[in-house]
């Protein structure tokens, strides 16, 4: 049969390194897939006669598709316009070619073999040596289609860069960095990924390849934007290294893995895991990481250049103002864009970009806080003019229980301590009060409750991300406990 007859070609050939066609391996794919699902059709998994067979079948399918995915890419890396990066891709890219080559030609041996015990007819006759070769013709076809018009072009090409940089992040909170000796609890079911985890990072990137082809390819706009074709080809180089990384940490899980099921006695493994993860970690993962990172700086570039300026009024933070997390959440989401952002409070501006810049905004927050506490204090009429007490720690107890019920403070402290000594006793009472009111504040055994708010301008999309943030609570509840993210925020959670 067909199936045979490419397996004995490919096993009989010597002249190794160049022997991998995209014609050899669609036909090797092509009846691999055929006679899988006859055999599967039949029970031969678990059959003792014909479960090696159909396994090797398995393997040489797999490998094929690992295969053509790699020829693609050697086929299309200098149509790619690819940024430069740390390692020579198109070597690597041949190194990774020759291995799988050198596992398919031991798969199809043992398949020969395998097939002599099964007593299979064998093909005796073999295609020449030029039967798969592939000739092709040099150059390309002239680009003389009617290019398309888009009405929205800063909307879809902001849509299209916004979606890569969210995903692009969320993939390295996944994806391990090169290692010298990869660790095989990285495959692991339960390890940081799997084959789960990259079958959705490929499904998600061939989204975006279809949200470019339908709505930027062909137009006027990929024409002169010369960035848009560059990231086309980031996002395919990606969806393709994402695929042969699938099929590889797949068949580790399966067969090479800390879970691999057992080697029937008698056999060697056809490839061993040390191999299998330096393809998968420091080749396909690697560059799948280097690419994203180059492509992350382009839409960076790109979104400046489409940038659509506004501004949003949201409250601060009602635990401590911008105290860490906040202002870490809304510096990591700027930057995540590349745009510029300001905050204004009054009259004074802050970089959003920067934490520590919104730290400074804190003393101007917290001196507003105490001015609006001791007016609310003066309303309330909760020290009376002239007022002189001989309990001065009860009566600020008081006044701070009585703030709490109008909802005017926060209590983190309970039971909530005054000390003495901290009292100035030769001050107003309501002097008195309100310093120890920051004291309190400060230690942060208390929090004044506060409607400020600020205004941020600059890039509509990141307005939109910090209004989802602040109606949120900035990561945060009242006391200031760590609660979940929206869906649209995940990028933060690296």
């Amino acid at each position: 049969m067909a199936f045979l007859r490419a397996a004995v070609f490919l096993a009989q050939q010597e002249d190794f390194g160049h022997i991998l066609t995209r014609p050899l391996l669609g036909e090797l794919l092509s009846h691999a897939s055929q006679v899988e699902e006859l055999l599967d059709s039949y029970g031969a998994r678990n059959n003792c006669r014909w479960s090696r067979f159909r396994s090797i079948t398995a393997a040489i399918k797999l490998f094929s598709n690992v295969s053509y995915e790699l020829l693609h890419i050697q086929h299309a890396i200098p149509h790619y316009r690819l940024l430069p990066v740390q390692q020579d891709f198109a070597a690597c890219t041949e190194e990774s070619l020759r291995f799988t080559e050198s596992v398919l030609q031991e798969a199809t041996r043992r398949l020969i073999e395998e097939a002599a015990v099964l007593k299979l007819p064998v093909p005796e006759k073999i295609p020449e040596d030029d039967f798969y070769i592939e000739k092709l013709p040099t150059g390309r076809l002239p680009h003389d289609l009617a290019m398309r018009k888009i009405e929205t072009v800063s909307a879809t090409v902001s849509l299209l860069a916004t979606a890569f940089l969210n995903l692009a992040a969320e993939s390295k909170q996944i994806l391990p960095k090169r290692q010298a000796h990869p660790d095989p609890v990285l495959c692991d079911l339960s390890g940081p990924f799997s084959e789960e985890k990259l079958r959705s990072l490929e499904l998600r990137f061939h989204n975006l390849q279809s949200l470019y082809d339908t709505y930027v390819s062909t137009t006027e706009t990929e024409v002169y934007d010369k960035d848009l074709p560059v990231l086309r080809g980031h996002i395919s180089v990606v969806l393709h290294l994402l695929r042969t990384s699938r099929d590889v940490a797949h068949y580790y899980e399966r067969h090479a893995g800390p879970t691999a099921q057992k080697i029937a006695q008698g056999h060697k493994r056809l490839v061993e895991p040390e191999e299998l993860l330096e393809l998968l970690i420091n080749y396909a993962i690697n560059f799948v990481n280097q690419y994203l990172t180059c492509a992350e700086l382009l839409c960076q570039n790109m979104l400046r250049r489409y940038t659509e300026n506004g501004h949003i009024e949201v409250l601060v933070p009602q635990y401590r103002g911008f105290h860490v997390r906040p202002s870490t959440l809304i510096s990591k989401l700027v930057l995540h864009f590349g745009s510029e952002v300001k905050m204004l409070l009054g009259d004074e501006e802050y970089d959003a970009g920067s934490p520590l810049e919104l730290f400074r905004a804190n003393e101007k927050i917290n001196a507003i806080k105490r001015r609006s506490l001791a007016e609310e204090i003066l309303r309330l009429e909760l020290v009376p003019a002239n007022a002189q007490t001989d309990n001065i720690c009860g009566f600020v107890r008081k006044v701070i229980l009585t703030l709490a019920e109008h909802s005017k403070l926060i209590i983190y402290e309970h039971p909530l301590k005054i000390d003495n000594y901290t009292l100035q006793t030769d001050a107003k009472l309501l002097e008195q009060v309100t310093d120890e009111i920051a004291r309190l504040q400060v230690t942060g055994k208390i929090d004044i409750g506060t409607t400020i708010k600020v205004v941020f301008v600059g890039d509509k999309r990141v307005l939109a991300d910090i209004k989802l943030l602040a109606d949120n609570g900035y990561g945060e509840d009242n006391f200031g406990n760590n609660i979940p993210l929206p869906e649209g925020l995940t990028y933060l959670r690296k």
